[in-house]
């Protein structure tokens, strides 16, 4: 049964975060659209901690995987975390979900139960959890012909398979990137002739400027309002072998990041 929390002008709810004793503690699940290039939760507790937000940050993240196969390969680490109690009742505050895109694409029964495998486990000693189910952006290059249907059917997928979990909403990542490459805000994603929010050639992972957007969406959405962005930011180097994340400047590793905080916001 879908939980009775706000629903938002475009019909997505808007989960309500338990009152916390202490820092809260925020989950993320998912595979490498959390972490590649750059890393989100990294990101996301630079971003908090340059706002005076103490948080706690986890994360089970497994390569290029579904949801189960997240929580089967990390099975040991993934009960002792959803075992843990917190003398507030909650021991995880929020907990953000990513589903592998071809299964939300194309399987949105499995979607569900994935989703619901982790609910249930993270319901145990969470019961009052924010969720928030990743919305997966289009796997496709954004001059591809198709990347707006697939899209529109990863976004319809996404909130038809939150609907069914208690205290659920979307992080609406995959309207983010569609408003950056539709030039939002004045954001240009192409320099040089190349992509700057992804790169890869069977996969596209998020650049910095992906990153940036990812992680100020997710603070935007958790805390309803634009972080005040800190000078340096933990950011990859390159795409290379020897590349790595170090921290950089922020105005130089991303291109234009008022833009990509406006649109961020807008998509909260």
């Amino acid at each position: 049964m879908a939980s009775e929390n706000e629903i938002s002008f475009d019909g997505i709810r808007k989960p309500k975060p338990p009152k916390a004793i202490g820092p809260p503690r925020i989950l993320f699940v998912g595979n490498s659209h959390i972490e590649y290039f750059v890393s989100t939760p990294t990101l996301f507790k630079e971003l908090c901690d340059a706002n005076n937000i103490n948080i706690n940050v986890q994360q089970l993240v497994t390569m290029g995987v579904s949801l189960d196969k997240v929580y089967y390969t990390n099975k040991t680490e993934a009960n002792q975390n959803f075992s843990n109690i917190d003398k507030d009742g909650n021991y995880y505050d929020y907990v953000v979900l990513q589903e592998s895109t071809p299964i939300a694409l194309k399987n949105v029964e499995k979607y569900r139960t994935n989703l619901k495998l982790f609910a249930e486990k993270i319901h145990q000693n969470s019961p009052d959890a924010a969720i928030y189910v990743y919305q997966n952006m289009s796997p496709l290059s954004y001059t591809n012909s198709q990347y707006d249907k697939y899209h529109k059917e990863l976004r319809k997928n996404t909130i038809l398979a939150a609907a069914f979990i208690k205290n659920a909403g979307v992080l609406r990542v995959g309207d983010a990137v569609k408003d950056a490459y539709d030039g939002k805000n004045g954001y240009q994603y192409l320099k040089n002739n190349k992509d700057n929010l992804r790169d890869g050639k069977h996969v596209l992972h998020f650049l910095n400027d992906g990153g940036f957007l990812q992680a100020v969406l997710l603070y935007s959405t958790v805390f309803n309002t634009t972080p005040i962005i800190p000078k340096k930011l933990i950011l990859s180097t390159g795409t290379g072998d020897n590349d790595n994340m170090r921290k950089q400047a922020v105005h130089n590793a991303i291109s234009n990041p008022k833009a990509l905080e406006e649109i961020a916001f807008s998509n909260r």
